[in-house]
């Protein structure tokens, strides 16, 4: 097979898709962006602002299905959200540094955690994704997932204020509910149990009531699993059924130390 008729048979096989893998990029820039904007003592507003909405409109030019004048639109609803999500964001960070030990300043929840930055960019994508921009919601959500191991989708309703510790392996589902003091630590997932594609609209993860504090590795599975206010769920569990309030759930398993003899 020539060179000639192998591009042609890789042109005829994309002409089935849609893909322009210039959106991904262009995200991730925006996301940087965004995050330098809201974060950055030092960003010029205005100049930072008057960029996001060029990079903003770019991006919907291809991912927004609806008409220009209407995915233009999109800019000015999302530009008027931002002020409310930077303070609920102010409010996780500081969270973030009342309950962590080995938090040492404001600055270093800010610049330093990647379980603040997770929070950061679901909400912001949570903001898309209500515009009904779910594929840039979507690339926002997942490029957060490769910076920081966390997987947190933009449909998902948290509450403020929220902390996220140590970050990597967490997985929180689009029909999650978490209200507000909610602690969550690595490896935690908060997913569906086995379902099928019609159940597409329905609810499909857990709901975590207020003041919870999950711990390292649970797996707390399904739409109609909710975890009563108050509780510690304990690492390694597994949990399908709803917990009561004020409740300790623990892993069960029991680790032996035995001493070696020296021979």
């Amino acid at each position: 097979m020539t060179k000639n008729s192998i591009i042609q048979n890789i042109d005829s096989l994309k002409l089935n898709t849609s893909i322009n893998y210039g959106i991904k990029t262009k995200t991730e820039a925006f996301t940087e962006k965004l995050f330098y904007t809201l974060f950055d003592s030092k960003a010029h507003l205005e100049e930072s602002i008057n960029e996001l909405e060029k990079q903003f409109k770019e991006i919907s030019s291809i991912a927004c299905k609806k008409t220009s004048e209407l995915c233009d639109e999109n800019w000015d609803k999302f530009l008027a959200k931002l002020p409310v999500v930077l303070e609920r964001l102010n409010e996780d960070a500081a969270y973030i540094l009342e309950n962590d030990p080995a938090s040492n300043s404001i600055e270093e929840v800010y610049l330093a955690y990647p379980g603040f930055y997770a929070i950061a960019i679901y909400r912001l994508s949570h903001e898309l994704y209500s515009l009904d921009l779910l594929l840039f919601s979507r690339l926002m959500s997942e490029y957060a997932h490769r910076i920081t191991g966390t997987d947190i989708h933009a449909g998902a309703t948290i509450a403020t204020p929220f902390f996220i510790d140590h970050a990597t392996g967490i997985v929180i589902g689009e029909t999650t509910v978490i209200e507000k003091h909610v602690k969550i630590y690595q490896g935690v997932t908060l997913g569906a149990l086995s379902v099928s594609k019609s159940m597409k609209n329905a609810k499909r993860h857990p709901t975590v009531e207020k003041n919870v504090c999950i711990y390292a590795n649970a797996t707390i599975l399904g739409g109609d699993t909710i975890i009563g206010k108050n509780s510690i769920i304990g690492g390694n569990t597994w949990i399908t059924k709803s917990i009561p309030e004020k409740s300790v759930v623990t892993n069960t398993t029991t680790t032996e130390v035995k001493i070696k003899e020296l021979k």
